[in-house]
Formats: C-alpha cells, sequence, structure tokens
C-alpha cells in the first residue's frame, strides 16, 4: 500500500497531461450538437494498451445519428486474486457544451493549471473520475500489485443525455459483463469535504401545467376567461402536497419531498390584453415510498378544483418522470468499503446520504447491484470555468486502491 500511494503521490504532472488530452476532445452527444464520444474513446483505448491493461472490451451501441455509426463504451479488466467478483469504478466519457463562452476565463477546450487547480469543460464531470481510475490501474500494474478482486474500470457514453447509449444499454445488453456479488462505485457526485456517500436517490418528475380560457382585451373582462388568475390559485395550492405527502428520512438533504413551481412561459406581449392560455411548470422530489401517479393524481385533484372555480380548461403533460431506483442498504459491502477507505484516506468523517436526482447508478440498483456514487468534487459540473482538485484526484485514486487491496 505505501509503495501505491507514494507512485500515486508523484502523479500531479500524469493529472494534467492526461486531463489537458482528454479536455482537448469535446465529447458532445448529438443532442448537445456533437459527434459523440469517438475520439475520446479512441484516446482511452490507446491509453489502457500503453499501462498493460490486459483485458480491454469495446462495447459500442449502435446509433444512426453520428459519423461512426456508434457510441462507444469501454471495459478494461484487471485480474484479481479472486476473479468471481470485480469492482466496477463507473465513469462517463461525454460532456455537456461550454454554454456562453464570454463567461470563460479561457478556451473551454484548453486546459489551465493555476496551482493545484484545472480548469476546463469536463475536468470535474466526469474526467476526475476517468483519470483517478486510470492512475489506480496504472500503479497496480507498475508494481505488479494483484488486488483482492478484479479491478473493472468501465468508460461509458450518454450519459449527460438519458444514457441510452451507456450503461442502461450495458445492463439490458451486455448483462454478462456484471455479477450480482460485483461492487459498483460511480465517482460522479460529491463536494470538496469528500464526505457525502450517495447511496439513495428520490423519486421525480417534472409536470408542464397548460391552463385555457379567452383571450380578450383588458378593458372588457367579462368578455373573456383570463387563465392568469387560475394559474396563479393553482400555483399556491402546490405547497399542500409537503403536507400530504409528507414522510422524512435524515439521509435526504432536504430529508422530505419537495414541490416547486418552477418555469413559466410567457402568455401575452401586452398589457391591455386578458390572457388566455397560461402555462407553468412543477419540480417534484418525491420520497421513494411514494408512487409518482399518487403524486400526479392529487394536482389533478388540485387542477379540477381550480378549473370548476375559474371555468377554465387544464391539461397536463410530464416531459420527465423517474421513479427511485432501490436504495443500496447502508450495511452493505460497497457503502462500507467506501467510507473506510475514505476515512483512511482523507482523516474525516463520510456518511451515508440521499439526493433528490437521478444518478447512473439507478440503472444499476434497479437490477439488483450494490452501487454508491462518491468522489472529492468542487461541485461545479456544467458551470463555466469548470475545476478539479489534481490533489483531490489523486486522493480518489488512493481509495479505489485502497478498496482494491485493503
Amino acid at each position: 500500500m505505501d509503495i501505491i500511494f507514494s507512485t500515486l503521490d508523484q502523479q500531479a504532472e500524469e493529472v494534467v497531461t492526461l486531463q489537458s488530452s482528454l479536455t482537448a476532445l469535446p465529447a458532445l452527444g448529438p443532442i448537445n450538437g456533437g459527434d459523440g464520444e469517438k475520439d475520446k474513446a479512441d484516446f482511452l483505448l490507446t491509453k489502457l494498451k500503453s499501462i498493460g491493461v490486459p483485458e480491454i472490451r469495446e462495447l459500442n451501441t449502435p446509433a444512426k445519428d453520428v459519423s461512426c455509426g456508434y457510441r462507444p463504451n469501454i471495459a478494461g479488466i484487471i485480474p484479481g486474486k479472486n476473479t468471481e467478483k470485480t469492482l466496477w469504478v463507473i465513469s462517463h466519457i461525454d460532456v455537456v457544451p461550454p454554454g456562453d463562452e464570454s463567461l470563460w476565463n479561457s478556451n473551454p477546450y484548453e486546459l489551465v493549471r493555476d496551482g493545484d487547480m484545472i480548469y476546463g469543460r469536463g475536468v470535474e464531470d466526469n474526467q476526475q473520475g476517468i483519470v483517478s481510475s486510470l492512475l489506480a490501474a496504472q500503479a497496480l500494474l507498475d508494481h505488479n500489485v494483484t488486488p483482492e478482486i478484479n479491478f473493472g474500470l468501465l468508460f461509458v457514453a450518454d450519459e449527460e443525455t438519458g444514457s441510452v447509449y451507456g450503461l442502461d444499454y450495458l445492463v439490458e445488453h451486455h448483462a454478462e459483463l456484471f455479477k450480482t456479488t460485483d461492487l459498483f462505485l460511480v465517482p460522479d457526485f460529491g463536494e470538496p469535504q469528500s464526505e457525502m456517500v450517495e447511496v439513495a436517490e428520490k423519486s421525480m418528475f417534472w409536470l408542464k401545467v397548460v391552463i385555457d380560457g379567452k383571450q380578450c382585451h383588458a378593458s372588457t373582462p367579462d368578455e373573456g376567461i383570463n387563465t392568469l388568475v387560475p394559474a396563479a390559485a393553482f400555483i399556491l395550492k402546490i405547497k399542500k402536497l409537503e403536507e400530504i405527502f409528507n414522510a422524512e428520512d435524515p439521509i435526504y438533504n432536504p430529508p422530505r419531498s419537495t414541490f416547486q413551481p418552477t418555469m413559466k412561459e410567457a402568455n401575452v406581449t401586452n398589457v391591455n390584453t386578458i390572457p388566455g392560455r397560461d402555462i407553468f411548470y412543477i419540480d417534484c422530489r418525491v420520497m421513494p415510498e411514494y408512487d409518482l401517479d399518487d403524486v400526479l393524481n392529487k394536482i389533478k385533484e388540485f387542477g379540477q378544483e381550480v378549473a370548476q372555480e375559474y371555468g377554465v380548461t387544464i391539461s397536463y403533460e410530464v416531459p420527465m418522470r423517474e421513479q427511485a431506483a432501490p436504495a443500496t442498504p447502508v450495511e452493505s459491502e460497497i457503502v462500507q468499503k467506501v467510507i473506510t477507505s475514505v476515512k483512511r484516506i482523507y482523516k474525516n468523517n463520510p456518511r451515508p446520504v440521499g439526493v433528490g436526482g437521478g444518478t447512473v447508478a439507478a440503472f444499476l440498483r434497479r437490477k439488483g447491484f450494490q452501487a454508491v456514487v462518491w468522489a472529492t468534487l468542487n461541485h461545479n459540473a456544467h458551470q463555466p470555468n469548470e475545476s478539479a482538485s489534481i490533489k483531490s484526484t489523486l486522493g480518489d485514486a488512493k481509495v479505489i486502491a485502497d478498496i482494491l487491496i485493503s
């Protein structure tokens, strides 16, 4: 262990080199205006071969909307003493677009280093996880250290736009990769103190509410049906959902379901017109014990009350819906191993937590696999001037190594 850790302590420049190469290869899915992840995947294939990973598999998902005809997924495996069990570290290859480049202090696709910090699109989300797993693998191979169980590095496509071509595809079409005894670590969520070990997620859905009345001139309101007023009345009812679906669990922050009216579409463009249509949205993050159908039905009950009182018609659309996957038990092997290793490396107090949003771990948990989402991150994914810490990248590599050989 001392040799592995000492080697990793000397890899700061390698972190910069790898991150520079990865950042310079934008991996955007077609939905985000790109041509997929092939160039970045080819770089990773070359890297896995160069460090001597003995088993490498390309698991490409057919895709008609990219020039190469597929979205790439890569599995590299280092055999352990127990070859019937694998620790999979799963990182995603794709990134999101940089957004308004005027908000960046530098070219998003050219790495900038400032002491311990590096900046560029993708350096945190999810290249830090990629680099940490590569460095852990290289240290094991350079020193001929056989881990206690297999070490699986899995680089997947399409995480940023739904994982249809990534992990979701793999668990459905390449089930032979995984065993129920395997352990899964997804280094794609965390904070700088490294203490949040994600084991559970809330259910979530977005609801679009469309209220139709009758548009007219504001000077003759009796000739129309103003939809802004019932929209406001409906929005005020949404808070009641927290009283109805009131289960709490301290593992989550906040420890309850949340229902928030968020976006509102424009109705009319001038002050002296009464709107005949109003559209607003509700973001629902629901404790996993509740069925989302029950939540939706309760919202529709509110809608019936509003429609009857104001003489409008109300319709609904669900742009996004995901019932929570089963939680990874706190007492499970992967949770306890991650907590033990994080505590050993970072000298802190890691704890299991639940989150309000979905992660790719859900695809694994629904299949009965034990999965944890953890990393030491600055928590600035998708932002301008996205950053990552070299020190944290190396620390996370040590945690991976510690899980494998302790």
